[in-house]
């Protein structure tokens, strides 16, 4: 069975305002206010009518440029080879000079799922099969002032959320203390992670571990507080606080994680499987990780269906995976899989159909299609 065509169509997806039951809107960080994302659809057909689905973020935030590299690079290297061929076309696909690993990664979850229906099997049984039926999810908050955070830790823990990531702004006082306000309102209930997306300085990143374990509260991590490309800077921090370190932007660079696997410097990593170029990229990465002594999460950038059905595949099938993946899936206005997932006790359930398990919705992909 062979690939006839690939396709990219972009989407536009609105986000659930925060006063819905589990909206992010706006979702603030130190570099943007989300609202609405737009989202880039791979669509892989075959010679015997099976389509499969990709999903990616739009790159360099240009749809364009986007839909180009997919067209342009990516699928004259695919078109004409077997569905199930995806080792022979990650490993011998080469461009030189641009990362275009993002590219192949959503292209890659697209052969998974049409191989898996093509074979009548589920992704996460081609992979091994799944260690779980139901994948917990660590839940996200943007920025908001203090009592604002309480409250929606407080509604994180009558969801049955067991971890709240937020994110972090350039006054790292005030971050200490929303997360001061939100332990306080969890009583206990929840554990938490802290995202300045490398927007701190090293000395910022110091105080704000230090202060925040003064007050007895311990993160389960503090992610990619500082730039990447700086493993000595890493391996510092590591040594001079108690609270866990994490990496989320190095890790898409496989030299980056390496180097700082190397220098024993990180807790933890924050993988993604679309940057890493594709499922079988990012379980090397976590078996990298693993190896090391260091925990591994999936990173969750306003995933759709698609990808999300992907990351818990993955997920589920990859038990060094062993920290509850970040999601915001819970907060989309809509989907374009025919049977959106629910958020049961803060949990997801692992698909069991043939492929990724989901039913893409063409018809709400022209609703939302964006080109």
């Amino acid at each position: 069975m062979s690939i006839t065509a690939v396709d990219a169509i972009p989407v536009r997806m609105d986000v659930e305002p925060l006063e819905s039951d589990l909206g992010l809107a706006p979702y603030v960080s130190n570099h943007d206010s989300v609202e609405s994302v737009t989202r880039m659809l791979v669509r892989v057909d075959t010679d015997n009518g099976v389509t499969g689905w990709g999903e990616m973020l739009v790159g360099m935030k240009s749809a364009a440029v986007t839909k180009a590299v997919v067209k342009d690079v990516i699928a004259p290297e695919l078109v004409g080879r077997d569905v199930g061929e995806i080792r022979d076309f990650i490993d011998s696909f080469y461009f030189p000079y641009v990362k275009v690993r993002p590219f192949v990664g959503a292209v890659e979850t697209a052969l998974w799922d049409a191989f898996g229906k093509t074979v009548g099997q589920p992704v996460h049984r081609l992979l091994g099969g799944k260690t779980r039926d139901r994948v917990e999810i660590a839940t996200c908050l943007g920025i908001l002032d203090p009592e604002e955070s309480r409250t929606y830790a407080e509604r994180a823990v009558e969801h049955g959320f067991s971890t709240l990531k937020t994110k972090a702004g350039p006054d790292w006082r005030e971050d200490v203390e929303r997360i001061v306000a939100m332990a306080e309102a969890a009583d206990g209930e929840l554990e938490f992670r802290l995202d300045p997306n490398q927007g701190w300085a090293f000395e910022d990143a110091v105080r704000a571990a230090t202060r925040l374990e003064e007050q007895g509260i311990l993160l389960q991590y503090l992610e990619q507080p500082v730039r990447i490309d700086t493993d000595g800077t890493y391996a510092s921090l590591r040594n001079r606080v108690r609270t866990p370190i994490a990496v989320n932007e190095d890790t898409y660079f496989p030299r980056n994680l390496r180097f700082l696997l190397r220098a024993d410097a990180i807790d933890a990593a924050v993988v993604d499987l679309v940057p890493a170029g594709g499922i079988l990229r990012v379980r090397e990465q976590v078996a990298m990780a693993a190896n090391a002594g260091v925990s591994v999460s999936h990173h969750c950038g306003f995933d759709l269906g698609v990808k999300t059905a992907a990351m818990l595949h993955t997920v589920a099938s990859t038990p060094s995976i062993n920290l509850p993946p970040d999601s915001v899936y819970y907060a989309w206005e809509d989907d374009v899989i025919a049977e959106p997932f629910e958020v049961e006790n803060g949990t997801l359930p692992v698909p069991d159909g043939p492929g990724l398990g989901v039913e893409v919705d063409e018809t709400k992909i022209e609703r939302y299609r964006c080109d």
